[in-house]
């Protein structure tokens, strides 16, 4: 099969779901041999129910499925894999007790061969890493490897099943700058191996930088497909959007006021009984918001949770309004004002089979109006959440539906209005737009402005600058699990905040 002959057809896929809701709407792709085909949309536009169709995880309910040249049915993902299809999650598919070769032959040999297998298994990883540069240890335990690890194990364990079409699942939303760079590096290998990539995502500048084509979805419909050469971001976010998506977010300036928020030494070690803070200090005051900038697994993390209650300090003050919380378990600094929005949703910030209006009031069910004598009132809940689900645009089927099924953007989305619809006295956001689509960005950084105009001190951990140029008042940069430097917000400091960003300052 030549480059430039198609290797998939996707024709007149529609899929709806129970309730009305329609996920893919007479949606036409196709994809070429051994080229990089990125599919773009907001959260919620259709692309991972269009891939999971593919991979047999959902069924289409009108439409046909070309691959290779011949008409297929794909009813499960053993299917799919023994047509050489593979899906890299956005959220791995791994047993973290078991080792990288483990995993990888896992459910696809009969038990009593499998230990046999493992040192065959192995030295085929091996060289499976050597030939597309994806080096992996067979004998590692999932569990002891970094987020960007694990996503060289699936994407290894689709190669060794034979994969030559690969579907990529927002690959870039758990990866640290360093990672994003050394995977789309890796995207351009896979196909000068030959490899054909399926890249769904909703970041612009990934998609310039890696893809051949850019099919773009909206409202569950194909908007059109261009070639990466002959588009630029501004009409790719015009095709997911439907307007000009110019990022003004209003007066960014803002008159602050009393100090809110006083760290003072906070020191913390991370779950490896290592240091990750050490002798941290600042303030944040009413109506400001204070960024964090830094490279990933610099002391961010462990900040957010020990300034929630999730990590206990080693030394160290933290107050709010002049009353120290340091010693607070998690539930007990919420009730003190704090909110907070985790980097990782899935793992801290929604119980995933509850119900979106269960995620909803998850601090304050145990209160009026929403409980009363220990009994739920549920209708006072499901207003509530309704409410707030139509002022956060959160695309749904109703409140009742459970939040995993929702995008990662669209959950992000409740976790942001559970939170700020509190009206909380100091919010700790980690990674706001994480998984988040462009259009998404511009509306969740206005809510936040809207929380500081009323006067929440916020702090805002992001690896994204532009974020924190967009709406901070200063920024901190964080390097080694020390403060490094204080600058004003504005972007004029980019050249030196990244200076500091890439020194240790601990060293």
């Amino acid at each position: 099969m030549s480059k430039h002959s198609n290797i998939l057809e996707m024709r007149n896929i529609s899929k709806r779901f129970p309730g009305g809701v329609v996920a893919n709407n007479d949606v036409t792709i196709e994809v070429r041999q051994g080229e990089v085909h990125c599919l773009l949309g907001e959260n919620g536009a259709g692309k991972s129910v269009l891939m999971s169709i593919l991979y047999g995880l959902h069924h289409a309910s009108d439409g046909e499925i070309f691959l290779r040249g011949e008409k297929v049915k794909i009813a499960s993902p053993k299917e799919a894999r023994n047509l050489r299809i593979g899906m890299v999650h956005q959220h791995f598919m791994l047993v973290p007790t078991l080792t990288v070769a483990q995993n990888v032959i896992l459910g696809q040999y009969p038990a009593g061969t499998v230990l046999n297998m493992i040192p065959e298994v192995s030295q085929k990883l091996v060289e499976l890493g050597r030939r597309f540069k994806l080096p992996v240890d067979p004998g590692a335990l999932v569990m002891d490897l970094t987020v960007g690890e694990q996503q060289r194990v699936e994407i290894i364990k689709a190669l060794y099943h034979g994969a030559d079409l690969l579907i990529f699942d927002e690959p870039t939303a758990v990866l640290t700058p360093k990672e994003i760079a050394g995977f789309l590096d890796f995207v351009r290998h896979l196909r000068d191996e030959g490899i054909t990539s399926i890249f769904i995502t909703h970041k612009l500048d990934e998609v310039i930088a890696v893809a051949d084509r850019i099919t773009v979805l909206r409202d569950a419909r194909k908007i059109g497909t261009v070639l990466a050469a002959e588009t630029d971001p501004s009409e790719l976010a015009r095709m997911m959007v439907g307007r000009d998506v110019l990022m003004k977010l209003g007066d960014v300036r803002h008159d602050v006021g009393e100090v809110v928020v006083k760290i003072n030494g906070l020191s913390a070690n991370n779950s490896r009984g290592l240091e990750a803070l050490s002798d941290v200090s600042f303030d944040v005051r009413a109506g400001e918001i204070v960024g964090i900038a830094g490279v990933s697994g610099n002391g961010q993390s462990e900040l957010c949770l020990a300034l929630t209650g999730l990590l206990e300090s080693t030394s160290g003050s933290i107050q709010i309004d002049g009353e120290e919380i340091a010693r607070l378990l998690p539930r007990g600094v919420a009730e003190k004002g704090v909110a907070h929005v985790p980097e990782d949703r899935h793992k801290l910030g929604v119980i995933l089979p509850f119900s979106i209006s269960e995620n909803m009031v998850i601090h304050q069910f145990r209160k009026e109006p929403f409980s009363k004598m220990g009994r739920l009132l549920k209708k006072n809940i499901s207003e509530y959440s309704r409410a707030l689900t139509t002022e956060y645009r959160v695309r749904m089927r109703d409140t009742e539906q459970p939040i995993g099924d929702l995008s990662g953007g669209n959950q992000q989305k409740v976790v942001v209005a559970r939170e700020l619809a509190r009206n909380p006295r100091f919010a700790v956001i980690n990674q706001l737009t994480r998984g988040v689509d462009i259009g998404a960005i511009e509306f969740l950084l206005k809510k936040i402005l809207e929380a500081r105009n009323k006067g929440t001190a916020i702090l805002l951990v992001s690896t994204e600058l532009e974020e924190l140029f967009a709406v901070c008042d200063r920024i901190l940069v964080m390097s080694g699990g020390r403060i490094a430097g204080e600058f004003d917000g504005g972007r004029e400091n980019l050249e030196e905040i990244g200076m500091l960003m890439a020194t240790d300052v601990a060293s």
